[in-house]
């Protein structure tokens, strides 16, 4: 027996290790909000973080039993660093991920759409991309816009880029009717009209360019946690307290 200790010894370490790496987190989630955050899904202060996304992990975590820490982390460096177990989870959607497979999602939190904002109390009218022909759309610089990539190959409708989000707001505000639109998340163009005190001047499209569900992306150990957070999720979107996080966004 005192000879085959050592082997015992080895083979529980191994157990162990193996059990260590497929646990759910302890008592602390640890969050990526990024460095400046995503408002409203995610909003960074000087001391303090609140948005959608957070306070939706918070209050499921009280729920839970655990806490909600941020890491701010840069959107380059996140995959790895879920993967090295350095974080628990950021805010994401399978479809913007290079390896989803490599990773666990809850159940979308919420929509991210992308619509079309225009100046006065009549929306515009999306049905599909031969709707923007002859029109000037504001867009973000940097962004592609693949459903729309062929309509400003060719020149049918012309894109205005500017470098941020309330730049498409208020060039669509003061433009004097050069700009026909803007193209901005659906969320996010509410939560920047709310900031600046724009409400009642803009019309959100009921049309959307493109639908995603915004989820927790988490390291892929972390499955049965997943499900836990998801029933909770269920939970508050059916006594509506989802409804009036969001709410409180806009």
């Amino acid at each position: 027996m005192l000879r085959k200790l050592p082997l015992l010894l080895a083979a529980s370490a191994v157990l162990l290790c193996a059990a260590r790496s497929h646990a759910e987190p302890g008592q602390t989630l640890r969050l990526n909000v990024s460095p400046n955050g995503y408002p409203p899904y995610t909003v960074v202060g000087d001391h303090s973080v609140s948005g959608i996304v957070w306070d939706v992990a918070t209050l499921i975590g009280q729920r839970l039993g655990f806490d909600v820490e941020a890491r701010k982390i840069p959107r380059k460096r996140v995959d790895s660093m879920l993967l090295e177990g350095y974080i628990d989870a950021t805010a994401r959607a399978p479809e913007w991920t290079e390896h989803p497979q490599n990773f666990v999602f809850t159940l979308p939190i919420v929509r991210v759409q992308e619509v079309f904002f225009t100046v006065g109390d009549k929306p515009f009218v999306y049905n599909d991309p031969s709707d923007l022909k002859g029109k000037v759309i504001l867009t973000h610089l940097g962004y592609k816009y693949p459903y729309l990539h062929d309509l400003f190959e060719s020149n049918r409708a012309r894109r205005f880029d500017v470098p941020r989000d309330r730049d498409m707001f208020s060039y669509l505000l003061q433009g004097d009717g050069r700009f026909d639109m803007a193209i901005s998340d659906r969320l996010v163009g509410r939560w920047m009209i709310r900031q600046n005190g724009w409400r009642g001047q803009f019309s959100t499209s009921d049309g959307a360019l493109s639908d995603f569900g915004l989820s927790l992306m988490l390291r892929p150990d972390m499955a049965d946690f997943a499900k836990r957070f998801d029933r909770e999720l269920d939970a508050i979107k059916a006594s509506g307290e989802l409804d009036a996080i969001v709410a409180s966004y806009q």
